[in-house]
């Protein structure tokens, strides 16, 4: 077995990435939103038969080269560990994200997973983005 044919089993194929901004904004508006210590994620069923996966890395992080390592780091950890089918899964790194062992990184992706899972356990709901605010009545 050659490298390339390693590294291409390795990789995360396109029909388990969330691509475009209509997916990301449905996992915002509509998800559970679980806060770590690392990282934020957004979760949502897809209606698909498997788990799909997206990293939002906006320029507040840092500079280009730490966004592509939070988002590398992002894609192995989700790689590695599997969760139920159906699911969108947007993760939100953290800056503190870059800094931490891998080993510290999954930990906190497992723990907000089986958070989602807990009964009872309170997940974030957010209102849905956009739209206007009703203004107040204008003064007589």
């Amino acid at each position: 077995m050659t490298a390339t044919s390693s590294r291409a089993e390795e990789r995360l194929p396109r029909t388990m990435r969330v691509r475009n901004r209509p997916e990301f904004e449905r996992a915002y508006d509509s998800g559970v939103r679980l806060q770590g210590r690392l990282m934020t994620l957004f979760i949502v069923p897809n209606g698909a038969g498997h788990s799909r996966f997206g990293v939002a890395a906006t320029r507040k992080l840092g500079p280009a080269i730490e966004r592509n390592r939070a988002k590398r780091l992002a894609r192995e950890v989700f790689r590695r560990n599997k969760i139920a089918a159906g699911l969108d899964i947007v993760i939100v790194p953290r800056r503190e994200m870059l800094d931490a062992s891998f080993f510290s990184l999954e930990a906190d992706y497992r723990e907000l997973l089986t958070r989602r899972d807990r009964p009872g356990a309170r997940s974030e709901r957010r209102p849905p983005r956009g739209g206007r605010r009703a203004r107040p009545a204008a003064r007589v």
